[in-house]
């Protein structure tokens, strides 16, 4: 019997194969081992799905495959789906186009802890430069060099000290950092109990805040959270959006004020909906 995974890594996904390919590819030499993927896919082709299945039999990881048909933006749903895929008691949550840097599980797990849940942020590339990484430079890590992706075109920022911190300054940054530790769907983490505890996410909400909406209502059964946007490093790989319009932001932003304002811990919208 296959040994029980201590982590339950969640991968969003929609008709991105390019950026999913490279997004894998960073967890093939990931420094913590003991980790399922579980791809959450809000109804990609025929392309994605047997690139997945040819994949997962090559792959000696776990990887589960969870699938629903198209019908629009419909990721709370489809992260439900992959929420009762797991297996670990505890879920890292990630999109299918940030690459994760090989240290990146092992701080997820290094700094779990009851009671909370992690907060983590992304560095984002230009298109052209996602565009330009190969499987060679994630797997050599090169993509995270500085110098190497100066040399490619990035512009100096101060945010570049994301990718540049070491352990102590990423400590200090964390600490003094003035952006909130909420809950963000490209890297975040937290127990599984706790995100059933809340009914996992809002399915009314489409694209734009359903993440942090889910961690306002942990916020709301006393769940804290812990600041990792400087230690647990990817880099978010630049695509468009036509799924983001004015009036399901206006929606979502509605539903969110609502969990706010009543300190709503639990969606009747949300996994289990025959509980209220």
């Amino acid at each position: 019997m296959p040994r029980k995974p201590i982590i339950s890594l969640i991968l969003s996904t929609y008709n991105s194969l390019e950026w999913l390919k490279k997004t894998l590819w960073s967890y093939e030499h990931q420094i913590f081992r003991e980790f399922e993927i579980i791809i959450a896919d809000d109804g990609s082709g025929n392309e994605t799905i047997d690139f997945i299945k040819e994949y997962t039999s090559q792959s000696d990881r776990v990887i589960k495959h969870v699938w629903h048909e198209d019908d629009g933006f419909q990721k709370s749903k489809i992260l439900n789906k992959a929420i009762l895929a797991c297996a670990a008691d505890y879920v890292v949550m990630s999109d299918g186009d940030c690459i994760a840097r090989e240290d990146f599980l092992q701080i997820h797990y290094e700094r779990r802890e009851p009671g909370y849940f992690l907060s983590g942020g992304y560095y984002k590339l230009p298109l052209e430069l996602s565009q330009l990484i190969t499987k060679e430079d994630i797997l050599t890590q090169r993509c995270f060099d500085l110098d190497w992706l100066h040399s490619k075109g990035l512009p100096e920022s101060f945010k570049n000290k994301k990718l540049s911190s070491g352990f102590v300054e990423a400590s200090v940054m964390e600490a003094i950092t003035p952006t909130n530790a909420s809950w963000n769907g490209h890297n975040s983490s937290g127990w599984l109990k706790d995100i059933i505890k809340v009914n996992g996410f809002d399915e009314r909400m489409q694209y734009g805040g359903q993440d942090r909406e889910l961690g306002e209502r942990l916020y709301n059964i006393k769940i804290k959270s812990k600041q990792i946007r400087y230690s647990a490093v990817c880099l978010h790989l630049d695509h468009s959006r036509g799924y983001k319009n004015e009036e399901t932001l206006k929606k979502n932003k509605a539903i969110r004020k609502a969990t706010r304002k009543e300190k709503r811990q639990f969606t009747p919208h949300g996994i289990n909906k025959e509980v209220s």
